[in-house]
């Protein structure tokens, strides 16, 4: 069973103010599965950085959508064409953002991580990239 959208939604406000301001200083190091994602706001043209999961797949980056589609950053992604990514200690420009299904997102992933995330992720966002 899959937790509510008010769940979801309180466990999201509680991350993006408590959690993402401590993975935001060890995410897009060598070890672990997070990066930091910049993007630009739609409106406010406003830059923001924000710790996700995402791991290389093809000529781009496969992010974990896991709060589904109705979070800022996708929003912003999706009417900028794109953004940035730190990923390994290296920088990435990230453009042509489209969603793919999951077991084709979940092949970028380590085993070990893929039950998680099958179990609690639905969407998974493929952009290209390039340094």
């Amino acid at each position: 069973m899959s937790p509510s959208q008010s769940t979801l939604d309180k466990v999201r406000v509680f991350n993006k103010y408590v959690t993402n301001k401590v993975l935001i200083h060890i995410a897009g190091r060598d070890f672990g599965h997070f990066a930091i994602l910049t993007h630009e706001g739609r409106k406010s043209g406003k830059k923001y950085r924000i710790p996700v999961i995402a791991e290389p797949l093809g000529n781009g980056f496969v992010i974990a959508l896991t709060y589904g589609k109705k979070v800022d950053w996708y929003e912003n992604i999706k009417a900028k064409g794109g953004g940035w990514l730190y990923w390994k200690h290296k920088n990435f420009t990230l453009a042509n953002p489209q969603f793919i299904d999951a077991e084709t997102a979940l092949t970028a992933f380590p085993h070990r991580l893929q039950p998680v995330l099958r179990r609690k992720v639905e969407y998974f966002l493929m952009l290209d990239s390039h340094q």
